[in-house]
């Protein structure tokens, strides 16, 4: 072999040497050869999307978490003397010399810490003759179940318990297993269902469930009671408006920040 033909031969070895090691240096450069390095970008992405899943789902439960459950039942102590006046549900007798108005949304989460802070006390001046207590069941956060509608479906539900003398019972459980706001609340077979446990027999009561029997009457109280500014509130920031929950008792608001309005009020009777 002629000097020449070996220069020409070392030549096309060294171009083939550089294609050799450019493909490496490609194949680097695309993660083709750090498979330790693919393997943990792959992981990653799996372990994130199994995250996200997982989130979806909890969301989606926690979020769904009323659907099929039974609502508890609330035992009344004693069965007091309650009437449907048009919207608006009385407890106690005529002659009581107290008359309490309570305004309140069976979704308002604060309506359902007043009940439990004041609830049983109520009960105890209506059962002593002290205290007539009128109940406004409202929907005024109808929008704010998921799917919206729970507060009105939830008021027409009392007030068709309050038609079969078992509103106190319905209006209680309601509270003490109270849906979150935003969420899923309770469907009208559940809500029949209730109705149903606390004693409710016939078939009135369901049919108005499922119809909506005070729904047009409930709608329009909301809308009297929303323009009606002996019941509006300040609530800071140029806010004035109506807000559940609201108490008046003889015609006058109760400031709620006194934690001992009612012992005050029954005072003031019996001195």
């Amino acid at each position: 072999m002629g000097g020449a033909e070996r220069t020409a031969k070392k030549r096309r070895q060294q171009e083939l040497a550089a294609k050799s090691d450019g493909a490496k240096a490609v194949a680097k450069a695309r993660g083709g050869g750090d498979t330790k390095r693919t393997a943990a970008i792959v992981a990653t992405v799996v372990i994130i999307v199994g995250i996200v899943i997982g989130g979806l789902v909890w969301t989606n439960a926690s979020k769904n978490a009323t659907e099929g459950q039974a609502i508890p039942p609330e035992s009344v102590a004693a069965e007091l003397p309650e009437a449907r006046d048009g919207a608006v549900v009385v407890v106690g007798e005529e002659s009581a010399p107290i008359t309490v108005d309570v305004y309140a949304d069976f979704l308002c989460p604060v309506c359902a810490t007043f009940e439990q802070q004041y609830g049983e006390q109520l009960k105890e001046q209506v059962e002593q003759g002290t205290v007539r207590l009128r109940q406004h069941m409202l929907p005024m956060l109808d929008e704010r179940s998921d799917p919206p509608g729970y507060s009105l479906d939830a008021a027409n539900a009392a007030l068709l318990a309050a038609d079969a003398g078992k509103f106190t019972a319905f209006h209680d459980s309601l509270f003490a297993s109270q849906p979150e706001e935003g969420k899923r609340a309770y469907d009208d077979e559940q809500l029949i269902q209730l109705g149903r446990d606390v004693g409710i027999t016939g078939d009135a009561f369901a049919e108005g469930v499922r119809s909506g029997t005070y729904d047009d009457l409930l709608q329009r109280e909301m809308q009297r009671v929303a323009d009606d500014t002996s019941l509006h509130r300040d609530f800071g920031d140029g806010n004035v408006g109506f807000g559940t929950p609201t108490v008046v008792a003889d015609g006058e608001m109760v400031d709620l920040a006194d934690e001992a309005w009612l012992d005050k009020l029954v005072a003031s009777q019996q001195g």
